[in-house]
């Protein structure tokens, strides 16, 4: 076994290592969601924890972990008789990204279940974390259902299985940290609100402490077990100190003054539910505990509100977290806190730093606060908050747009204007790919998933998970008599097991194609356009989708954002959208092809849906390779530059991807192109204002397939 990175000399990040304690101290906080991009440490100081956990006596041979004196009257594995126990260091046990539900929870033997009436279980990770701590890494990425029953499981302390009337219950307490990079894509906010407390982490930007991290970590890989055996006396005392406050914490009194500034934190902040206060109240008392009082002040109120409050106050995920400090004290100032105690402060290795002096053996540079965290500056508004548009006075209907004067470009074409914001958000038609898919969990398109209504069954490829109880049954029922059945319970061999397919919705990439070109460039229209792609982001996040965005304007196209799951990098891309410049539409279309191409071969299960956004106008051919690439498309190398648009568009109709054309064209005068393009993509359009939910007109509720051909679409539409 490799010797793990030393806790203690982790520099700075002293919210995480914080968070981490105060979880260590006491489990009921609800753990730690750690966010921050890659390269902070993050799973280096989750791993390191679990050296610092005190040893757990377990019953010997029970693989629930249960304790000598105090057994679990429902597990598995007993019930056990009195005796003594044994030693054992906590676990830290990881789930992987990849697993399934049966690894997580557990597995039962179903053909035994149903032939021999046993209950044959399995433990999954879930028990093995019992008692210990469960590490998830990239939890963001981690399928729906999978988190639901993990931060079930932490709410409850129990594990429950439940397969066709077998159930089998048993103990889960543990200490529950994920980690995630907010690029790779948000939680949903109910999952976030499950998680006890929250830190954000970043890099530091002091050269200093950037260079003690290099200096620690090339002497710890130069040698584990001396650079660990330097760190001794400080993970021992901080073992020591953990030990301390759980003991401590039985004693800590929560007075009325503390639960009034606790209540007035949340109510102020209007987070949603109560879920909020009962965990400021659990990490302000363990906060009390770990600096060895046994009373709880207003210093501790506030650290457990900038750990606990800035998830759970985020509106949608384009909200920027935090927490504002000042009102943050101007909340806490209404309630003073009672007399001070006689009780010392804790001084060096207290919440203000998280832990122990940091200048250990290596030298200083681990005590310099962490840049950023719950406690950085809130980031600017999200595009949607209220004010945010530029232009808030709308025009008459159907008035002509007039762009800002500009100087007049050397080419002719419309100058480049700078970025406008966008309009407030809505809430969108629903736009599904036709058929039945086979990719990733989600809320967009049809699907055969594991979680569902069930449709049928089939036999199973590999492992049972979903058995389909009639379906066995029919299957077993004609050998009972060849089987020599002689009771009342049925023969059962493998052979006759069926496992359920199931039905229900899988998230797709939507891959938006956004026209950033002079004809676009009224202030007023790119805001409402800007708007429009901003809801169908939102939309995205909903549903549980990846996003990619291409612009193109001038004379090419450019991915602004590769596909990914990250809804509000595509947000801060399109906000920061400039505009001007000739039409490339072709360039466009063909950058679309050259995206999807690539992700077809890094993820063949996720189904694309294209969405192009424009006016239809076409003013450039774009690069030479681009009207290249067209012109070989429709058998030409040249042509104009609606031509070329036309060609590249069929070129995606003839590879079967799913496209919709948000039709942005205003005014008195329209000349209808960008339904020819929808025509040439073999997808509907549906304009801006059809876009909308609450719209009775263009409303598009999916893009179906015409005919036999999958390279034919059209739109069904519905009053």
């Amino acid at each position: 076994m490799s010797t793990p990175y030393p806790f203690t000399a982790v520099v700075g990040q002293a919210d995480l290592r914080l968070a981490l304690l105060l979880n260590a101290v006491s489990p009921a906080v609800g753990g730690v969601l750690v966010r921050g991009e890659k390269g902070t440490a993050k799973s280096t100081a989750v791993r390191a924890l679990s050296a610092l956990l005190p040893q757990v006596d377990v019953v010997p041979g029970c693989r629930f972990s249960c304790a000598p004196g105090a057994p679990d009257p429902a597990c598995p594995d007993g019930p056990h008789e009195p005796g003594p126990g044994s030693a054992r260091p906590a676990r830290m046990v990881e789930l992987p990204v990849g697993a399934s539900e049966d690894r997580l929870v557990g597995a039962l033997d179903i053909e035994r279940a149903l032939a021999e009436g046993v209950k044959a279980f399995e433990p999954g990770l879930l028990a093995d974390a019992h008692r210990g701590i469960l590490y998830v890494d990239e939890v963001n990425l981690l399928h729906d259902h999978l988190i639901d029953l993990l931060l079930d499981a932490a709410a409850m302390g129990a594990s429950y299985v439940e397969r066709e009337g077998v159930s089998v219950r048993h103990a889960a307490r543990f200490l529950l940290v994920g980690t995630m990079n907010p690029e790779e894509g948000e939680l949903r906010p109910q999952l976030l609100d499950r998680f006890g407390l929250t830190v954000e982490v970043a890099a530091s930007r002091e050269p200093a402490q950037r260079v003690e991290v290099v200096r620690r970590r090339l002497a710890y890989e130069d040698d584990p077990a001396g650079f660990a055996g330097r760190w001794a006396g400080d993970e021992q005392e901080v073992r020591a100190r953990v030990v301390a406050a759980r003991a401590l914490l039985p004693q800590v009194v929560l007075g009325d003054t503390a639960l009034l500034q606790i209540a007035a934190a949340c109510a102020g902040f209007e987070v949603d539910g109560m879920r909020a206060d009962i965990v400021m109240a659990r990490t302000a008392t363990a906060l009390a505990a770990w600096a060895g009082r046994t009373s709880v002040r207003k210093e501790d109120v506030r650290q457990a509100a900038l750990l606990a409050l800035p998830h759970r106050r985020r509106r949608n995920p384009f909200d920027a977290p935090g927490l504002d400090e000042d009102k943050l004290d101007e909340i806490l100032d209404r309630f003073p806190d009672e007399e001070p105690d006689d009780e010392p402060d804790p001084g060096p290795g207290g919440p203000e730093d998280g832990g122990p002096e940091d200048d250990g053996p290596d030298g200083g540079g681990g005590g310099v606060p962490p840049q950023g965290g719950p406690e950085a500056p809130e980031a600017p508004r999200s595009p949607e908050a209220p004010g945010a548009q530029d232009d808030p006075a709308p025009s008459a209907p159907d008035a002509p747009e007039a762009p800002e004067r500009q100087p007049a470009a050397q080419d002719g074409a419309a100058p480049e204007q700078a970025a406008v914001r966008a309009a407030e958000p809505f809430r969108t038609k629903v736009l599904s790919v036709p058929g039945l898919g086979e990719g990733a969990s989600g809320r967009r398109s049809r699907a055969r998933t594991a979680h569902g209504r069930t449709t049928g069954s089939q036999r199973p490829r590999g492992q049972l998970t979903k058995l389909h109880l009639a379906a066995t049954v029919q299957a077993a029922a004609p050998h009972q008599r060849a089987r020599g059945r002689a009771g009342r319970g049925l023969v059962i061999r493998k052979d006759d097991l069926r496992q359920a397919t199931r039905e229900g919705r899988e998230g797709n990439l939507v891959l938006f194609v956004v026209d950033a070109s002079g004809s676009m460039a009224a202030r007023q229209r790119m805001s409402a356009v800007k708007g429009a792609v901003l809801s169908l982001l939102l939309d995205a996040y909903q549903r549980r989708d990846k996003v990619g965005l291409i612009t193109f304007r001038g004379a090419a196209a450019e991915l602004a954002l590769p596909p990914t799951s990250s809804v509000d990098a595509a947000a801060a891309r399109l906000e920061q959208l400039p505009t001007g410049g000739r039409t490339p539409l072709a360039a466009g279309l063909l950058k679309a092809h050259e995206v999807l191409r690539i992700e077809r071969l890094r993820d063949p299960s996720r189904r694309p849906l294209l969405v192009v956004v424009t006016d239809g106008r076409a003013t450039s051919a774009g690069s030479a390779g681009s009207a290249s690439a067209a012109g070989s498309a429709g058998g030409r190398a040249a042509g104009s530059p609606r031509e070329l648009a036309g060609r590249s568009a069929r070129l995606l109709q003839a590879q079967g991807v799913a496209s919709v054309v948000v039709d942005c064209e205003s005014g008195p005068v329209r000349l209808g192109l960008a339904g020819v393009l929808a025509a040439d993509l073999g997808g509907p359009a549906v304009t801006l204002d059809g876009l909308r939910a609450d719209s009775l007109a263009g409303l598009v509720k999916n893009v179906r397939t015409a005919g036999t051909s999958p390279s034919h679409h059209t739109a069904r539409r519905a009053a």
